[in-house]
């Protein structure tokens, strides 16, 4: 593990070689070896950074407060640091705003494709908000937790999946309430993912992986959307969990690299 000095306060490990870079970052409250298993896939074809947002992995006991813009600032520095040219982010669920804040501030050409795993690419689905509220609530967000872990274990057969799951218990209420009050932000001012990506002044090129939720509606509403965006391309994959790169890495390793050497 190679762990960056000061200012990105981020852990991370850097495997592999070849352009461009795939940027692999885990959601809220989780920490990179969500990736383990598919960096390793993906490393045998480019060069892998596998990162830790800000306050999370060995940082996650970090007291002082901070925001979505703030764990971006990381990654460009973390980006700098290594020498990273091109990069590619891959991104799970809501990790996925800073995504397209890196394709934003760093442009097409330093940033020509995106990967989005498992998130609402649509739009929040109902409660959704309410939850994100409950997460923000000292009585409430320990309800609202085990209602997420139910959603993401329920009828999983995966030990990796119930492991995973069960490490993101260790994060406490103040990375909950952080993590509710900015996904919420998010959606707020930016409106759903499809839309934030589409005011971007150049088309990204997005690759969308997914498997929850499982019903052919959701994914037929996905390719209605991908048969007028040229540049939104969406895989259901054959997995049950709200991280499939636990359950099928390679299938998830071969996505992304077919995605990626497309992009040139």
């Amino acid at each position: 593990m190679t762990t960056a000095p000061a200012p990105t306060r981020t852990g991370y490990d850097d495997l592999g070689t070849g352009a461009p870079t795939l940027l692999l970052l885990p959601g809220w409250c989780g920490d990179r070896d969500v990736f383990d298993t598919t960096a390793a896939h993906l490393a045998r074809s480019r060069r892998v950074l596998v990162c830790d947002l800000r306050g999370h992995g060995g940082n996650a006991h970090q007291v002082d407060d901070f925001d979505s813009v703030q764990q971006v600032d990381d990654l460009v520095a973390l980006l700098e640091e290594t020498g990273v040219d091109r990069v590619v982010p891959v991104a799970l669920s809501h990790a996925g705003w800073h995504g397209i804040e890196l394709r934003r501030r760093l442009g097409p050409e330093r940033v020509p494709g995106l990967v989005l795993l498992d998130w609402m690419v649509l739009g929040t689905p109902p409660g959704f908000t309410d939850a994100l509220a409950g997460l923000q609530d000292a009585d409430a967000w320990q309800d609202v937790r085990a209602a997420l872990f139910g959603m993401w274990t329920d009828g999983v057969g995966s030990p990796a999946v119930h492991r995973y799951v069960d490490g993101m218990a260790g994060y406490g209420f103040d990375h909950w309430r952080r993590a509710g009050r900015e996904i919420a932000a998010s959606f707020a001012t930016s409106g759903t993912p499809l839309e934030a990506l589409a005011r971007l002044d150049d088309p990204c090129p997005t690759l969308h992986l997914y498997a929850q939720p499982a019903g052919d509606d959701y994914l037929a509403a996905q390719q209605a959307e991908a048969a007028e965006l040229s540049w939104f391309e969406v895989e259901r994959l054959d997995a049950c969990s709200h991280f499939p790169m636990l359950e099928v890495p390679g299938a998830v390793a071969r996505h992304v690299e077919r995605f990626v050497a497309r992009l040139g």
